[in-house]
């Protein structure tokens, strides 16, 4: 007489299926009791985030209302898309998108890669001294408010005892002095330039932060087999600080669009402004200033939406082809 046994694969499977079990709510109670003391000191900065980040995108409202400030908010005329179709449809909206584009880029090719060659070469100079004190007077200016440094960059540039035109003119370059802050066409160049001799030095402490963690052995074997600085700063120290490199340009990707107007406000005048005004001067000069809060408020959602699509597509590209991202 056959005797029926149970396949030992569902013992296998019945067995499998009670380590399966969840314990989602038991492990979360756990880790919340084992760090409780880490999530009440994070507590404060989590409420700090909420009120000032989150809780106002309440305001995104007043893009479909014709927003009065008298009227309470169920008071308020809802009128959809109206603002946005009116923004779209404005050829001032276009020019100002277009030197927004136009600044950000520069500022992204600039700003972004002389910082990392900078702090290249400034991690092989060997003088303590001397290394510390080009740091120093590097980052400095970035402690200086655009309202000085504008003052600073006008005065250079001006045809009455600028320090730029003496040079050239003392080189026999030019004959007469160029007005160059009423060149509309210089003036992308020039702001380009004021800010990365603003942000420089303190954008590179990052990667010289990067540049220690980078193993010593590696740069004594590659002299042990003859390999020049330059190479060690190539096929080393470059390779070294990839992440960092992809992680901070992620995210100026991801402000590509709102690079504020404190430069463009404070070096611009009236015979450059169709160089000059960016998204956040158009949104002040023809939205607040005007009492327009409604049409402000939608070019202000149209800056956070083209910055959050940005941001998503950058990490998505690198995350695909370099296998970095940032979430």
């Amino acid at each position: 007489m056959e005797t029926l046994t149970k396949p030992a694969s569902t013992d296998s499977e019945a067995s499998a299926a009670k380590q399966v079990k969840p314990k989602w709510p038991n492990g979360l109670w756990k880790t919340v009791k084992d760090q409780k003391f880490l999530l009440l000191m994070s507590l404060p900065f989590v409420i700090w985030v909420f009120i000032f980040n989150y809780l106002p995108l309440w305001g995104w409202t007043m893009a479909f209302q014709n927003y009065k400030p008298a009227k309470t908010f169920t008071e308020q005329k809802w009128v959809g898309l109206e603002h946005f179709i009116e923004l779209f449809s404005d050829e001032r909206f276009y020019l100002v998108l277009r030197n927004t584009l136009a600044m950000s880029l520069m500022g992204l090719l600039v700003g972004f890669v002389f910082p990392i060659f900078f702090a290249i070469l400034l991690n092989e100079l060997r003088g303590t001294i001397f290394k510390r004190t080009v740091q120093t007077v590097s980052y400095l200016p970035h402690f200086v408010s655009w309202v000085v440094v504008a003052g600073i960059v006008t005065k250079m540039l001006s045809t009455d005892g600028g320090i730029i035109n003496d040079i050239l003119i003392g080189l026999h370059i030019i004959n007469e002095p160029i007005q160059f802050m009423a060149q509309g066409n210089l003036f992308w160049y020039i702001v380009t330039a004021s800010d990365l001799w603003k942000e420089m030095g303190w954008n590179a402490i990052i990667y010289l932060a990067a540049i220690t963690g980078i193993s010593q052995e590696l740069y004594e074997a590659s002299r042990v087999d003859g390999a020049s600085r330059w190479r060690q700063m190539w096929h080393i120290t470059l390779p070294g600080i990839r992440s960092t490199i992809s992680v901070l340009f992620i995210m100026s990707i991801g402000h590509l669009i709102s690079i504020g107007y404190e430069k463009q406000f404070l070096l611009g005048n009236s015979l450059v402004t169709d160089y000059s005004e960016v998204l956040d001067l158009y949104a002040l000069n023809y939205g607040l200033q005007m009492g327009r809060y409604s049409y402000g408020t939608a070019i202000g959602i149209f800056n956070s939406v083209v910055s959050v699509i940005l941001l998503f597509v950058a990490n998505g590209l690198f995350k695909k082809f370099t296998k970095e991202s940032i979430m």
